[in-house]
């Protein structure tokens, strides 16, 4: 019974560090949950059905233990421009949550992807990382994300 016990305590820890981190894919969700967990946004803008760059940022980074490790002091964010989803007029008016994206990607004056940013509680641009070099991985890469600055 003791054995069994100490067996199941030892897997829960690493049952809870093999869990991928959950991305939002609503802002104001987001800085909600930043704001009440007093957290900064991490926001992932990516075109992931088309982006050669994107697809391989979340291969060799997004996805991998250290990543893991990183995004915990952080509320994530996704916010997807797939192409698959013809992004019409009437679909963007037909879907507010299409619109939101456009918005946000204008707003966040958002010129390629991958683009990943900082946001504080409110929203507000902390630093900003565009693009993505194959085999640069998560530790330099998230190096130069934390020392990156916002865009003017």
């Amino acid at each position: 019974m003791r054995l069994a016990s100490l067996c199941l305590s030892l897997l829960i820890p690493m049952t809870a560090m093999a869990q991928e981190p959950v991305w939002l894919t609503d802002l104001g969700a987001a800085k909600a949950v930043a704001a009440k967990e007093n957290k900064r946004i991490l926001v992932d803008f990516t075109g992931s059905d088309w982006c050669p760059y994107c697809i391989l940022l979340h291969k060799e980074v997004l996805s991998t233990p250290a990543f893991a490790a990183f995004a915990k002091d952080y509320v994530l964010l996704k916010l997807d421009y797939p192409r698959k989803a013809g992004r019409t007029p009437e679909k963007i008016a037909a879907d507010p949550s299409l619109g939101q994206l456009m918005t946000l990607k204008d707003q966040y004056k958002i010129s390629g992807f991958p683009t990943v940013m900082l946001l504080d509680a409110t929203g507000a641009e902390l630093a900003r990382q565009e693009g993505y070099e194959k085999g640069q991985g998560p530790a330099a890469y998230l190096a130069a994300l934390t020392a990156s600055k916002p865009r003017s």
